[in-house]
């Protein structure tokens, strides 16, 4: 057992998509406050690294490019993490390539998930709970499972670190009355229709500004919205602000409406207030809203097809999409302050 006083150098892997990273943020956190005079790295996949320029007590971010020399880079990065020699290798993912990652790092102590197919050389080995009884874990509760016998048994939250920077770079936009909308999600299920948004938008008042945001590959769409729309006071920011740009922008923001999908782990990860609409996925899978302000929006009547799987389709199986359809445009408006 190593002697938790002794933990000098501690690496976190995240390597999945970024919503996943940001909650992950808060294994960073719980172990900070436990360690703060640890070096804490963190391995994450290529273009998620921006999350964490300027982070006040990442030592290290380690980056995997997984779609150049996906495996050639992986061996690379495991020489460099062997070199490091860590006192705990702490695996989030429970995928064969991390976990490989994990067990031939010679840390110390390798913690990780049993669903990982690496699990069985791990030192530490976590039962993946989906819920405990009545109670439906939070990722960031099955994330802190990890860490609990370093730290205590209380998840820390998500946190992400905008800098001056970042605030500056939207002044122009944050010194009114807005509310921010993220209307694009990877899955076709989980985004609510975008003449639905312009249904929302149309009815708020013109002296408040509505800030559309996104990936430069959700400009198209945030442009739509805005061009069909008789609010005169839309902004598309799609592609013009990287991540922490946004999340800055959105703890200032009166309201930010977002999907089951990364920009509501942003939110999150500020504190922002933040109104999550649910489609075809349900909060009971663990993946809510974290912000002390938080709003569910979801689809009132009970349907037999809902949820309809755990991470959204690429269509309505029923083709009548009826669990985003009969969210009503009083329900999106109920929540604003």
């Amino acid at each position: 057992m190593v002697i938790f006083a002794a933990m000098q150098k501690l690496l976190v892997i995240q390597t999945a998509f970024i919503g996943d990273v940001v909650l992950a943020t808060g294994i960073l956190e719980k172990l900070h406050t436990h360690y703060p005079d640890a070096a804490i790295d963190i391995l994450v996949r290529k273009g998620n690294e921006s999350l964490f320029t300027a982070h006040p007590f990442l030592h290290k971010v380690l980056i995997w490019d997984k779609k150049r020399s996906k495996y050639a880079h992986l061996l690379s990065l495991l020489k460099q993490i062997r070199q490091y020699r860590y006192d705990a290798v702490i695996n989030v993912q429970r995928f064969a390539a991390t976990g490989f990652l994990t067990a031939f790092s010679k840390a110390k102590q390798t913690i990780g998930f049993d669903k990982n197919p690496f699990s069985f050389l791990f030192s530490d080995v976590i039962r993946h709970v989906v819920s405990e009884g009545d109670h439906t874990l939070h990722e960031i509760e099955r994330n802190h499972q990890l860490i609990s016998s370093l730290t205590d048994n209380t998840a820390a939250k998500p946190r992400l670190y905008p800098s001056e920077n970042d605030r500056k770079a939207v002044e122009e936009w944050s010194g009114k009355n807005f509310i921010c909308i993220a209307p694009a999600s990877v899955w076709f299920t989980k985004q609510f229709p975008a003449d639905q948004w312009k249904n929302m938008v149309d009815a708020l008042p013109q002296n408040l500004s509505v800030y559309l945001l996104g990936a430069p590959g959700d400009h198209e769409l945030c442009e739509s919205i805005r061009s069909g729309s008789q609010h005169t006071s839309m902004v598309n920011l799609a592609g013009k602000l990287n991540f922490l740009q946004s999340a800055a922008l959105m703890k200032e923001a009166l309201m930010n409406y977002v999907n089951d999908s990364a920009p509501m782990h942003f939110a999150s990860s500020v504190n922002a207030p933040v109104a999550a609409v649910y489609c075809s996925t349900i909060p009971a899978f663990g993946f809510g809203p974290l912000s002390d302000q938080s709003h569910i929006i979801e689809v009132k009547e009970a349907l037999s097809c809902r949820p309809c799987g755990l991470h959204g389709k690429k269509a309505c199986p029923l083709e009548h999409f009826n669990c985003a359809r009969h969210i009503t445009r009083q329900q999106l408006l109920a929540v604003l302050p």
